[in-house]
């Protein structure tokens, strides 16, 4: 059973896995992946997931998929359905590295060195890692008002804030501003514009 995962909280939990598969066993390999992504399918809290093949004939399989939370994850993963289907996978593929992120990195890191991409919808060409300038606007829409707001208090209940030296006045403002938009601020934009960031491009 995997533990809990603490500190993920409510937000959205993106895994990846790396797994090893033998390049003349790939057709086995994906339908017993595609099973286990209809199995999730119907499972509560899932938002979606994909696999990446650094090339056609790669051992390296990266699978993703996310869940709403870290409640509807436990779940997933904690489930009888769940271990079945790893059952079946065994001497397909071997697990070598897991990794759980959970707010704005969770889709920014999907791996983007490959050559061949498999996908769950049929329709659908790529996993999509969000493109610089969506990050760089979520990140803005974020830090703007969080930003503009501690200024605004600040000016108004901190006597004397104006004559601090400015580099003091950039470090308050970053020590209290990066914690608040790692644990709160990023999540919620992120849950907000999910559709947007990761809206894949389609077969013309």
């Amino acid at each position: 059973m995997s533990a809990p995962h603490a500190g993920f909280g409510s937000f959205p939990v993106t895994v990846s896995i790396t797994r090893s598969v033998d390049p003349d066993r790939v057709a086995e390999v994906t339908g017993w992946v595609q099973t286990g992504v209809n199995l999730a399918n119907t499972w509560p809290g899932f938002l979606g997931s994909g696999w990446v093949r650094a090339s056609a004939h790669s051992r390296e399989w990266h699978m993703l998929y996310r869940f709403a939370d870290a409640a509807t994850l436990d779940a997933w993963e904690n489930s009888a359905q769940r271990a079945g289907w790893l059952e079946g996978g065994r001497g397909l593929v071997e697990e070598r590295i897991v990794h759980k992120r959970t707010g704005i990195e969770g889709w920014f890191d999907v791996p983007t060195t490959t050559t061949e991409i498999q996908a769950v919808n049929p329709d659908v060409i790529e996993v999509v890692r969000p493109p610089r300038w969506k990050q760089a606007v979520s990140i803005w829409l974020g830090f703007f008002p969080v930003n503009l707001a501690f200024t605004l208090l600040v000016v108004a209940f901190v006597p004397g804030w104006g004559d601090l030296w400015t580099l003091a006045k950039v470090f308050i403002t970053t020590a209290v501003l990066t914690p608040l938009m790692a644990y709160w601020v990023l999540p919620f934009v992120t849950r907000l514009l999910q559709p947007w960031l990761t809206a894949p491009r389609r077969r013309r």
